[in-house]
């Protein structure tokens, strides 16, 4: 596996075996764009990472909320160029939340399949706290629409106290803003009927959800710079 700082490894025919489908539909994703050009190697054989497999997931998450090919090149085309795969798994799942929530109960086996990887107490512990996962005797309640990215968060070392508090944050502010953005938008609803209501809502939503992931994205760096500024003296002080 191929991390966000390490060269890309992959040729295309196990690109397209980790992403579940095939050559040559890779090679027609990057003949739209949609997928950006491999690493050529010796050879010239071209090499791939972890930035196109997030890229292929994301597109087959848009394919299944039902967008056509033209607008998932709109939508791709409007995501920022310097996006990691990490900030595509975020995307991936910020887009999975515009279906109705969907969870499957799993045995531990496949979830493990599903997270691709074994998964310990531990672990176990880190995925509730995040909301992907809920226990059920010897069930699992799973979040599939999470579950790539809580793996992933699995490795990131900040303990499950940081990580309570980071969803709360984050759920106390996203409904905060809902509620702001359906004032904004409720007066210019009140006059039509319920089914140009909920239509206008279908076509808004993906909009506003990636409006407000870019600007959270771009503050979180803003903030991260300002952080970094920071001399010890004044974090102590």
């Amino acid at each position: 596996m191929t991390t966000d700082t390490e060269e890309p490894t992959l040729t295309i025919d196990e690109l397209a075996a980790r992403a579940g489908t095939t050559v040559r539909t890779v090679r027609f994703y990057s003949t739209k764009g949609l997928l950006p050009p491999p690493v050529i190697g010796a050879r010239r054989v071209g090499h791939y990472g972890q930035e196109h497999l997030s890229r292929l997931a994301l597109i087959e998450e848009l394919q299944q909320q039902g967008m056509t090919l033209a607008a998932i090149e709109r939508y791709v085309a409007q995501l920022p160029p310097d996006l990691t795969a990490h900030d595509l798994a975020i995307h991936r799942a910020v887009v999975a939340s515009w279906a109705p929530e969907g969870t499957e109960t799993l045995d531990r086996r496949e979830l493990e399949r599903r997270a691709g990887r074994a998964l310990d107490e531990e672990d176990e512990e880190r995925l509730v706290a995040m909301g992907v996962v809920g226990v059920d005797g010897d069930s699992y309640r799973v979040d599939s629409g999470l579950l790539r990215l809580g793996v992933r968060l699995l490795d990131v070392p900040v303990s499950q106290e940081a990580i309570l508090a980071s969803r709360n944050v984050l759920i106390e502010h996203s409904r905060a803003a809902a509620h702001a953005l359906s004032q904004v938008f409720r007066g210019e609803v009140s006059q039509r009927a319920a089914q140009d209501v909920k239509s206008l809502s279908a076509h808004m939503q993906p909009l506003v959800v990636q409006a407000l992931l870019t600007t959270f994205q771009r503050s979180l760096r803003e903030e991260l710079r300002e952080w970094l500024k920071e001399s010890p003296e004044d974090r102590d002080g």
